[in-house]
């Protein structure tokens, strides 16, 4: 099954209420029905969600989930409280390699549901929300991609990348055009040293709980030094 690919859209209000309308799922119709914040709205009134997964490997049209995590946040606080976490039974088998990266064995996931059992709850959880992801490529392409496999159809999103609001600063522009002259190796744009420049913890990578919120804290401490709360959210978001 062929997956469309996703594009940058330049008003997701208006495209979220024609997907509520179009769209013959009824868990993706709610989901679109719960509205998107719009590209002017300043970063302090706009209702985030962290999303992270752990996958079968990364390719999305060939690659299952397995694992599942989110945390809601705004600017001034991560909710923790209502955190989700989920383990998924993919429906094709696990890379080894990928085993050693997120630790997800088989017997982890024996008796763990699909993805269409736990769309219901997880649209809901982030319904109306902006998504915030480090590396857009995985969670867009995949929950698009997994949903497409299960239902017909895929899933639309807006997203900020925190992974792409780092390249801004460190992987483009002229400053880096002449590092790469000079020979230099390129600053480090990964979760955890993203981290670190902006003085945050160091947390073990690859659990999609944890990512998620070591995400929303990387957005946090962004937003703080480079941007402010009047900034709209059209500048950070794709």
């Amino acid at each position: 099954m062929a997956i469309t690919p996703l594009q940058t859209v330049a008003d997701w209000p208006l495209l979220f209420r024609e997907l509520a309308l179009s769209s013959h799922d009824e868990r993706l119709q709610l989901f679109y029905a719960g509205g998107c914040p719009a590209a002017d709205t300043p970063l302090s009134d706009v209702p985030f969600v962290a999303l992270d997964f752990e996958t079968t490997g990364l390719d999305a049209e060939h690659d299952e989930i397995v694992s599942i995590g989110l945390v809601p946040f705004d600017l001034q606080r991560i909710r923790v409280r209502d955190a989700r976490h989920w383990l998924l039974t993919p429906r094709k088998e696990m890379e080894e390699n990928s085993v050693v990266i997120h630790g997800i064995t088989h017997s982890d996931i024996d008796g763990a549901p699909d993805l269409y059992s736990v769309m219901g709850p997880l649209l809901e959880a982030i319904a109306g929300r902006v998504v915030v992801v480090h590396y857009r490529y995985i969670e867009r392409e995949f929950l698009n991609a997994g949903i497409t496999r299960r239902v017909g159809e895929g899933i639309q999103f807006p997203v900020v990348d925190t992974m792409e609001l780092e390249a801004q600063l460190y992987r483009k522009g002229f400053s880096s055009f002449c590092g790469r002259l000079l020979g230099r190796k390129p600053t480090s744009i990964r979760l955890g040293d993203s981290r670190s420049r902006y003085g945050l913890p160091h947390y073990a990578q690859h659990d999609a709980m944890v990512d998620a919120l070591a995400t929303a804290e990387l957005l946090q401490a962004q937003i703080r030094h480079r941007y402010s709360e009047e900034t709209p959210l059209s500048e950070i978001c794709i």
